[in-house]
């Protein structure tokens, strides 16, 4: 898999197109939500031609759920060879989410904007939510070993992580479809992780 900061196959010149599409993707999200990413929008920020937006993105849900995996692939690679703190596999994974948590609801409209996304995407998604997948799943790993090594994860840790990442997406949307209050999704993911990892 590819990473999705990069075009396959790129020139430098379609990389930075691509680049600049995300950019004004999370722009828009970030200050009106999952309704002002509007691909005409999207365009025109990006400086790029409709049509050539849609041939990178055949969508919206496209689109966003490829800019939440670079948002999740920045935070994995800051991740990346540091022990995360915690004397067990629950504080450190609780560690890795919360901290992540705490940063998604600084920017409510852009979280709302990708995490609806992520909900709504359809199997035509599949290659996006699979990226975003690795990544988290990447993260939680290593949280779970207690180590700074990268390893490939089990059959196993990816079975964990989904039913982790399912609470905790399910728990950020209803935070951002204001039914539950913010402390509500630490509250729900920690139950999930300390049931699986108990």
């Amino acid at each position: 898999m590819t990473s999705v900061t990069e075009a396959t196959p790129g020139s430098n010149a379609q990389r930075e197109r691509r680049r600049r599409i995300l950019d004004a993707t999370i722009a828009l999200a970030d200050s009106g939500g999952f309704d002002a990413v509007q691909m005409r929008a999207v365009a025109d920020n990006a400086d790029v031609a409709l049509g050539t937006l849609y041939r990178y993105f055949p969508s919206k849900i496209h689109l966003l759920v490829t800019a939440l995996g670079r948002q999740f692939e920045r935070a994995e690679e800051q991740s990346r060879n540091r022990q995360v703190p915690g004397d067990t596999a629950h504080e450190r994974v609780m560690y890795i989410l919360g901290h992540t948590t705490t940063a998604l609801q600084q920017q409510p409209e852009l979280t709302e904007a990708l995490t609806r996304a992520f909900m709504f995407a359809d199997a035509s998604v599949a290659d996006e939510i699979h990226f975003v997948g690795m990544k988290l799943t990447a993260m939680i790993t290593r949280a779970i070993d207690g180590t700074d090594e990268n390893r490939e994860p089990t059959d196993e840790d990816t079975a964990i992580v989904r039913v982790i990442s399912d609470v905790w997406f399910t728990a950020l949307m209803g935070w951002v479809t204001g039914r539950t209050q913010a402390e509500d999704v630490t509250k729900s993911v920690d139950v999930a992780v300390r049931l699986l990892l108990r």
